[in-house]
Parts: C-alpha cells; sequence; structure tokens
C-alpha cells in the first residue's frame, strides 16, 4: 500500500480504539439500566454496532501488521505497476480518465484510485504506454488504449 493508504488506516484505527469504543460501551451500559435485555432495543443495537466496531477494528489491525508500504515516488518504469498514474482512453466513446493503481483498502474510485485486483486495475498490469487492454467487466467487454504512465 502507499505511505497515505498507510496513515489513513492507521488514522481509522486510532479513531476506532480511541473515540468509538469508548462511546458504544458508554451506550451499552446506559441502556443496561433501562431494564429488560431481551425487549431493549438500544441494547440490542448498541451490541450490534460493538460488534461492527470490533470487526473493523481487527480487520484493520490485522491489514496494517500485514502491510508493505511502498513509496511511489521512488519508483519509475514504462510498464504499469502497483501505485502507477494511468490515463486511459475508452476505445469505444473516446472518453479519457485518469487512475491511481492502489491496494484492497485504499480504493476509492470517487478520487480516481482502482485496486490491483479489481478487473481494470488486473488488467493494466505489465501494459505500457500505447498498449490496447481488453477488459472484461461487469458492464461486459471494454476496451482501452493506455495514453500515460506515471509515477507520482
Amino acid at each position: 500500500m502507499t505511505p497515505e493508504g498507510y496513515l489513513k488506516l492507521q488514522v481509522e484505527l486510532k479513531k476506532l480504539t480511541s473515540e468509538d469504543r469508548p462511546n458504544i460501551i458508554s451506550a451499552i451500559a446506559e441502556a443496561r439500566g433501562h431494564g429488560d435485555l431481551s425487549e431493549n432495543a438500544e441494547y440490542q443495537y448498541a451490541k450490534e454496532q460493538q460488534s461492527l466496531i470490533e470487526g473493523r477494528i481487527s480487520d484493520l489491525e490485522g491489514s496494517i501488521s500485514r502491510a508493505e508500504v511502498i513509496d511511489i515516488k521512488n519508483m519509475s518504469g514504462e510498464d504499469i505497476k502497483f501505485g502507477a498514474t494511468v490515463e486511459i482512453e475508452d476505445d469505444d466513446n473516446g472518453k479519457k480518465q485518469k487512475y491511481q493503481i492502489v491496494g484492497e483498502y485504499e480504493a476509492d474510485i470517487e478520487n480516481k484510485k482502482i485496486s490491483i485486483k479489481s478487473p481494470l486495475g488486473r488488467g493494466l498490469i505489465g501494459k505500457s504506454k500505447d498498449d490496447n487492454v481488453e477488459i472484461n467487466s461487469p458492464k461486459g467487454m471494454k476496451s482501452y488504449t493506455i495514453l500515460s504512465v506515471k509515477y507520482i
């Protein structure tokens, strides 16, 4: 993952452990005070939220411990690898788009970051400028031309 993605996971983990976890524990304690737990919707909701928070904490801790942080600024080359910022053109409609290929936890299509494990990410890996690539996406086969490959 990129250094930015690693930092983002650490910030989320810190918020979950230092803010969200204590808040949900307080909510559970307060809900317990409202009586019969079997019919206490506040208690049931708080327990569900606690489960979600603990699951996410566990997931983040595992991801952070296994993370291999790669500084893209030290990378170069013609071929598309993890971290590359790629400009592609849709061969059907001529629409140009720019994406950075990142790890699963960093993927954010709204910010033009695609997962290395996505159909488009997998299809672009190993290709270079001016290559045509066929992607079997959920919307069917798509064809793209690679306009540029940069490591920024």
